[in-house]
């Protein structure tokens, strides 16, 4: 399948990236470099005019003037408008692609299609994006999630080689919880904490999380140590590299063959092969983590808080009923609220753990 941006969009943009690429053996990178470029661009428009309009349109009361709570507010519209867009690319990609289902074991790491390339530069577009974000508001991000943000960034770029072009679209589906995270948070910050609304969010975020997540995503994980496993002791055919040059030896049209980008027989290099392993082993670590705690999390959220036996209800303004028992008031619904509302900030994306976990 092609890319439906294909070059040349700009190709001053690609002729100035080229060197650069071919240093740092990018080779798909100069294909795909304006969507790069131009998804940043757009989320940046997203965070500095289209959130703070649609904001401030459909929730005055509630949108934030404090530069740090604003930065927050519209990284969360950014994070959720990047989630839906991505997620349904990356579906139509896999349900759709017919040369990316036929691929074989060699073409899944070698090999390329320009849908497949669209995925990687919108996630490589939302990364940048997120950099730029995260260092003009090191002060409220932190150093912890620049480093994220790096780290995201590099390893999408390794699509650029092109390396794993084919599960650029799978592992992208991580991100189907996101747009429930998102949807969580602004529960809270809308006073709809402990809410129907929030609750069946909840059970979505808690039921997409275990499936795309733990689920599919451990199982395509298994299946992509099984193909470095081949890659690291065994290089394309040469065939496939006779194809990607063809008799002239120049390097044949990316839409006209899958292999286009092979260039030599060997084997992928063990440290790239680390690298990938590591990080994606770390992250499956951590979604397990994650997912134990927002169980824990959603469960006090919806949970009445426990009494406070050492306090008289009647010093915290209720009263009791004559047969002993009291009687729920304002103050003990607002108290159980404010326990409730508090139990899932850490674990919602203030901390960005969950909205940017998704390094492949």
């Amino acid at each position: 399948m092609r890319d439906p941006f294909p070059l040349p969009a700009i190709p001053a943009l690609s002729d100035a990236v080229k060197p650069y690429a071919d240093k740092l053996n990018l080779t798909g990178l100069p294909f795909h470099v304006h969507e790069v470029v131009g998804f940043a661009l757009f989320y940046t428009f997203v965070q500095t005019t289209v959130s703070p309009i649609v904001s401030k349109a459909l929730f005055p009361r509630f949108y934030p003037t404090d530069r740090a709570k604003k930065a927050n507010w519209d990284s969360h519209v950014v994070s959720l408008v990047q989630s839906v867009a991505i997620n349904c690319v990356a579906l139509y990609v896999i349900f759709f692609d017919e040369e990316r289902k036929a691929m074989d074991w060699q073409q899944r790491i070698w090999g390329y299609t320009g849908a497949s390339g669209l995925v990687g530069s919108m996630a490589a577009g939302y990364f940048l994006w997120d950099f730029i974000m995260t260092v003009t508001h090191l002060d409220i991000f932190g150093v912890g999630l620049l480093a994220h943000a790096v780290s995201a960034l590099t390893v999408y770029s390794f699509g650029f080689r092109p390396f794993l072009n084919f599960y650029a679209p799978v592992f992208i589906l991580y991100e189907l919880s996101t747009p429930f995270l998102n949807v969580h948070w602004f529960c809270d910050k809308l006073n709809l904490t402990g809410s129907k609304i929030q609750l069946y969010n909840g059970i979505a975020l808690l039921v997409t999380f275990a499936g795309c997540r733990l689920v599919y995503g451990t199982f395509q994980s298994i299946l992509v140590y099984i193909d470095m496993w081949k890659a690291v002791h065994t290089g394309p055919d040469a065939s496939y590299v006779a194809a990607a040059y063809g008799k002239n030896g120049t390097m044949t049209d990316p839409d006209l063959t899958m292999m286009a980008f092979v260039k030599g027989t060997d084997p992928i290099p063990v440290w790239l092969a680390s690298i990938y392993v590591a990080s994606n082993v770390v992250l499956n670590t951590l979604n397990w983590h994650w997912f134990f705690k927002m169980i824990s999390a959603v469960r006090k959220r919806f949970e009445p808080a426990k009494k406070e036996k050492e306090v008289p209800l009647s010093a915290r303004g209720g009263s009791e009923k004559s047969d002993g028992s009291a009687t729920t008031t304002a103050v003990d619904v607002l108290q159980d609220a404010r326990k409730r509302r508090n139990t899932l900030e850490d674990l919602t994306p203030d901390s960005e753990e969950l909205r940017e976990g998704t390094i492949q």
